[in-house]
């Protein structure tokens, strides 16, 4: 975790309300963004819900977050890719009575490789966390942020949402519905006063590729980020209300570059980048 917060991340995120009476909740909270979505939020006053599978890691965290920002930070594990997880983790916050002002929707993994010689469950595990708990759950808070009247939803998409990707073909899907739903919710709701942004990281340098089986090739590597930018950026495009932001100048220059190419040119270019 990154312990130089700057003078921009010390200011609430939401001027309307003071943040040090509100609460976010970050989903993939052991590790990864999810560590820098925590702590950037706290450094602003937010008090936390953590949630992922592991609670051990997310203890730890908690503890160091309460005493270098002074907030009080619930630790709930929980595996949002089993089905009705999105449900029963909102049943035990209104048990406590803990109020979600920022859903930051951050948990979701990749998988590396030939479609058909991945095995379907882990395929359909993915989808599940990385479509429908997501979806699930900014139903279920979305509703209770526009019955307010205001809230905001950060949503994790992907540079990969922008293009086919071969050897990411359900990942990339996944993240293409993260970008196209998020855009649409962000009108939605708007005239609810709830803000809804989808942010599209690049490769970043996380736990993703150990996880999603994949190496990292040398032109890749070039275009890796650091997490806190990343989470900086998302976070800056959701106080500012906008529908979706791309993390980085290459980055941008990528999404860019995409509408100037035929599809069949993405995707030999994305193979290329990403290797076989």
């Amino acid at each position: 975790m990154n312990q130089n917060i700057s003078e921009a991340e010390k200011m609430p995120g939401n001027n309307s309300v003071n943040s040090i009476q509100k609460r976010a909740l970050v989903t993939g909270a052991s590790s990864g963004l999810g560590i820098d979505f925590a702590d950037v939020l706290a450094a602003q006053g937010y008090n936390l819900v953590l949630v992922a599978r592991r609670q051990e890691p997310m203890e730890i965290l908690a503890e160091q977050l309460r005493i270098k920002h002074g907030v009080e930070v619930v630790v709930q594990p929980a595996d949002l890719a089993v089905p009705g997880a999105a449900a029963a983790l909102k049943g035990y916050l209104e048990i406590r009575s803990l109020q979600i002002d920022v859903l930051v929707n951050n948990a979701g993994y990749g998988l590396h490789g030939n479609f058909l010689e991945t095995p379907i469950e882990r395929t359909v595990d993915m989808i599940q966390l990385n479509v429908t708990a997501l979806t699930e759950l900014s139903y279920v808070f979305g509703q209770d942020m526009a019955a307010r009247g205001h809230g905001h939803i950060l949503l994790v998409a992907s540079l990969l949402a922008f293009q086919p990707v071969p050897t990411y073909a359900a990942y990339a899907a996944t993240k293409a519905y993260v970008l196209s739903f998020g855009e649409a919710l962000h009108d939605e709701l708007r005239s609810c006063g709830v803000t809804v942004t989808a942010l599209c990281p690049g490769h970043t340098e996380t736990g993703f590729d150990a996880v999603a089986g994949a190496t990292v090739s040398a032109a890749l590597r070039l275009l890796t980020m650091q997490p806190r930018p990343v989470v900086q950026s998302g976070l800056r495009a959701l106080w500012k209300g906008r529908a979706s932001v791309t993390a980085g100048i290459m980055n941008k220059f990528v999404v860019f570059s995409n509408r100037l190419m035929p599809r069949s040119m993405q995707r030999a270019a994305m193979k290329t980048v990403l290797g076989p």
